[in-house]
């Protein structure tokens, strides 16, 4: 089969690599779609794990084959994967910190070398606890791009209901890419008044569509004026922090009311620094938060977002690309500035097409 394979340096090459092999309890997936995540894009651009490996966890397809003691899923199957799920039983998963799990830690989809995702191939092999609980079948109708937002969509859910807005809260999400824009939509199911912000003028009109009441450039608008306007004088109850530029949270913090909840959901690199004022969240009393991956107790509910069309996932897809042109989408996705006019939200691989 033919995958993208991470060669170290940042290089990912197109090359011919053995189909997977399954066990009695694993099934073998044929990839159709996996959605370009700014994770996986970390790990390539500054090296952060050892070659070669193959990335993509955004994964949906049709089962191609099965152990011969699966009984769920059969070949045919249209299924989205996870490719974390915890053990359910350990001290984090007693406190629903799944992400802090040992078990979730590990890795259960590959396409080979050491497991990771492995959705930049043809065919990815699902690992027997991966498969008892982290498959979902998708409905008929639904496209395999669009079922690839089920595991995205499940990370800001969580997120979401870690905050538990109130549909009167007003709501600043920060950063208007994918990730902000699935936010917005969620906050917009809760009955939220949602202010948006990025630097794109396409993504700020995203941002209308998706539920955004107000969306504005921080560059050339007063993003804490505009919030302490619609709460008469507080500011925002609620931030989310979908984007890790420099100086992000100090405007959260400048733009929040005392005791808002501000969510960092974009600041996942160990040499990101946040300098605040002690005050700000102790006299302040704010709730600074953290939210990471996604959660096994929402999986359901995330699919059926998607699957139902509550969310309308499909105006986020900017580009879909076959394997051969995947060096671009990481290169669009990491350098939008390289390429004028192009506008990168959402970037689709679908490796069973050719160039």
């Amino acid at each position: 089969m033919r995958a993208a394979v991470y060669r170290g340096d940042s290089v990912v090459s197109v090359d011919e690599v053995e189909r997977p092999n399954i066990g009695d309890r694993e099934i073998l997936i044929r990839v159709e779609a996996c959605g370009v995540c700014h994770t996986d894009l970390k790990k390539i651009e500054y090296n952060l794990l050892a070659p070669p490996r193959i990335y993509g966890h955004e994964t949906a397809g049709v089962v191609s084959h099965v152990g011969r003691e699966v009984t769920k899923f059969r070949p045919g199957d249209r299924v989205i994967v996870f490719h974390h799920i915890p053990c359910g039983e350990c001290f984090y998963c007693r406190r629903k910190l799944y992400a802090q799990c040992t078990v979730y830690k590990k890795v259960g989809v590959t396409a080979g070398f050491e497991p990771a995702g492995g959705g930049f191939s043809q065919y990815v092999r699902v690992m027997d606890w991966i498969v008892e609980r982290g498959v979902e079948k998708i409905p008929e109708g639904v496209p395999f791009e669009v079922a690839a937002f089920v595991e995205p969509v499940n990370t800001c859910l969580k997120a979401v209901e870690q905050c538990d807005p109130r549909a009167d809260d007003v709501v600043l999400v920060q950063g208007q890419g994918p990730i902000g824009l699935l936010f917005t939509m969620l906050l917009k199911l809760r009955g939220c008044t949602i202010v948006a912000t990025d630097t794109i003028p396409r993504r700020l009109d995203l941002a209308k569509q998706c539920g955004a009441t107000f969306a504005m450039d921080p560059r050339t608008e007063n993003v804490a004026a505009k919030l302490k306007e619609l709460t008469q004088g507080r500011g925002a109850d609620m931030v989310f922090v979908a984007t890790n530029v420099r100086g992000v949270v100090e405007e959260a913090v400048q733009s929040s009311r005392p005791g808002a909840k501000i969510m960092l959901f974009a600041q996942t690199s160990d040499k990101e620094r946040i300098e605040l004022s002690g005050a700000s969240i102790c006299v302040g009393e704010r709730s600074l938060l953290g939210s990471y991956s996604a959660s096994v107790d929402i999986q359901k509910e995330s699919a059926d977002l998607v699957f139902s069309g509550k969310l309308p996932v499909h105006l986020l897809i900017s580009h879909r690309v076959p394997l051969d042109r995947i060096d671009f989408a990481f290169r669009l996705a990491t350098h939008p500035g390289e390429f004028p006019g192009e506008n990168p939200l959402k970037i689709i691989v679908h490796p069973q097409e050719r160039l």
